[in-house]
Formats: structure tokens, sequence, C-alpha cells
């Protein structure tokens, strides 16, 4: 969906949320209604924590076999990622 459209990407507005969810035939109100009771906020919390002790510093963020990868985003060059064998520590 947004990789349809690029320019919508920071639309994280509840009326955008809740197109989006639409068009996914999900049920908006009650995505809505979740957003905004926060719902899911410990769940989220507790995420991004996990990402931070896992050396998460921005999005996307790649692991192959367990460890960080911060070699280019190309194709090449993450497919030659994928295809080294797992190290195991």
């Amino acid at each position: 969906m947004m990789e349809d459209d690029k320019s919508n990407m920071l639309a994280l507005d509840d009326e955008s949320l809740a197109e989006y969810a639409a068009a996914l035939g999900l049920n908006a109100k009650r995505l809505i209604q979740e957003v905004i009771s926060g719902a899911h906020a410990q769940r989220i919390h507790e995420d991004f924590k996990s990402g931070v002790r896992a050396g998460v510093n921005g999005t996307p963020s790649f692991f192959i076999n367990g460890q960080r990868y911060d070699g280019a985003r190309a194709f090449e060059p993450l497919l030659a990622a994928i295809s080294q064998p797992a190290r195991i520590t």
C-alpha cells in the first residue's frame, strides 16, 4: 500500500491511519479507538527498548543471522550478505 505512493510515508494522523486500515479490510473505527486509548502502548515501548538494546538506530534496520547489517541496501550486497554462512558465536 505505502509502496504505491511514497508521498504519504509520513501521513500517520488518525484519518490517514483509518484510511490505511479500511484499504486493508480492517476495522478502522477499532484501530482509531485503540490508538487513542493507548491499548498497545506498552507493547510498542517494549519493542522499542528491544530495538535499542539490539543496536537499532534507525529504519529500516536489517539483521542477518542475528547480526545487524550496516552494508549497502542494494540488491547485490544484501544478497551477498544473506548468502554468507551463519557465524556461531
